[in-house]
């Protein structure tokens, strides 16, 4: 939570001073005030870690993602659902690699495969997915132009 102190939290900085960083009418000092974390009583902290199978999710989903071929499978199929043949055309990879590429990503579950008559029609599966691409593909943009980091 970001804000003054109001009973719900402590600054991180309050946290390591033991309390210690409020002005001489007992609020927090401003410049000393950077970011609030819940108390400790109940709540979820910051520090606390993923469970093993989140965090084995994760690595796989991002692993896909590693492969120059598939990240660009999955970016053409943002906003549209594709067959095959459009992504064998798009990317120019081999027909076969193409199939094995989808068959990896509907695995681990990033695409979606839709059956239309002989047709199987590939998507995104899902918002979280179509943000990490776009999120992963505007931060190599950043990197590569020198444009100043944001949120």
């Amino acid at each position: 939570m970001y804000a003054r102190d109001n009973g719900v939290g402590t600054s991180l900085r309050q946290q390591q001073a033991g309390g210690a960083a409020l002005d001489k009418a007992g609020g927090p000092q401003p410049s000393s005030v950077l970011m609030y974390a819940p108390q400790e009583s109940g709540g979820s902290h910051p520090q606390d870690l993923p469970s093993d199978a989140h965090v084995d999710a994760a690595a796989t989903a991002l692993r896909m993602l590693g492969d120059p071929t598939r990240l660009r499978l999955i970016w053409l199929l943002r906003d549209a659902e594709m067959d095959v043949s459009t992504l064998v055309a798009a990317t120019g990879a081999a027909r076969p690699a193409v199939s094995q590429h989808l068959a990896k990503l509907r695995l681990a579950g990033l695409v979606r495969v839709r059956r239309d008559g002989r047709h199987a029609l590939y998507s995104v599966r899902g918002g979280h997915v179509r943000r990490l691409v776009t999120e992963i593909v505007n931060a190599a943009d950043h990197q590569l132009t020198g444009e100043p980091d944001h949120d």
